[in-house]
């Protein structure tokens, strides 16, 4: 039976434009005690993409130790960031940045309206999204939980649309799972639920929904123990993935008895 589970696992591919993967989460690279924990902890979490903020990479002097030093780029896709960017043209110039860097030309999106909350400037969302599309990025968009914004990004051509479960780094876990479901029901890109985990059981719950993936950084990075964290992590997704496609049982008031009424 347990090669049963993990052959349906295998075959069942997340795929993002171009790029296609088996593990449904991808891990940061932020926040880390040390760069030796960070790299046993993507290979606890069996992730296969891992992103990277470009506003750390030393890209200027390639000489020196890097972040990449510490990740497989065999192994894993880098998925490049734009996090730390206030505007639509901060944020294009930094994907190309990275593009030009020599990465793939998958990004995924941020850009920031408030320093306070890191909620996402949704007007300047699209702006960058509309633009990247057009410039043959494979963009993934970090945005709110609001399913209008949600849909307007997937018909900018947005390849994946990521809504926060919670504000980033605050590992509240889902807190809106009806928005979450209105997401999922309205559009038809996958959807990657991006900030705010914090345990293993955020990551479930998110799967369970329906979403097709989870991003995840300071849930890991700042555990007490990060490599079992990471574990912990990736085998929540994959029971969270299990437990969707098997179906749950519908909720009811009252009790109903499990055994059957009547012996046959």
């Amino acid at each position: 039976m347990e090669q049963v589970l993990t052959k349906q696992v295998a075959e069942d591919k997340l795929r993002l434009g171009k790029y296609e993967f088996t593990s449904r989460l991808f891990v940061g690279t932020g926040k880390y005690p040390s760069l030796e924990i960070m790299r046993e902890a993507l290979e606890a979490s069996g992730t296969e993409v891992v992103t990277v903020a470009v506003r750390r990479l030393n890209l200027k002097d390639p000489s020196g130790e890097s972040l990449l030093d510490y990740i497989d780029t065999k192994k894993y896709t880098i998925l490049p960031n734009t996090a730390g960017c206030y505007s639509a043209e901060e944020a294009i110039r930094t994907a190309y940045l990275a593009r030009e860097a020599g990465f793939s030309d998958i990004i995924k999106l941020e850009v920031l309206g408030d320093e306070r909350t890191l909620l996402p400037d949704p007007v300047d969302t699209l702006k960058a999204t509309k633009q990247l599309v057009k410039d043959g990025f494979t963009v993934l968009v970090y945005t709110s939980d609001d399913p209008i914004i949600a849909r307007k990004l997937e018909d900018e051509g947005a390849t994946s649309v990521m809504p926060a479960g919670a504000p980033i780094g605050s590992g509240q876990g889902i807190l809106n799972r009806n928005n979450i479901r209105i997401i999922l029901e309205n559009t038809k890109v996958p959807i990657i639920v991006d900030a705010g985990v914090g345990t293993a059981s955020d990551v479930t719950v998110a799967m369970e929904l329906g979403c097709e993936g989870v991003l995840l950084n300071t849930g890991v990075a700042l555990a007490k123990d990060p490599v079992k964290m990471a574990r912990a992590m990736k085998l929540a997704c994959e029971s969270g993935r299990l437990a969707f496609l098997a179906g749950r049982i519908s909720k009811k008031l009252y009790a109903k008895a499990s055994s059957p009424e009547k012996d046959f």
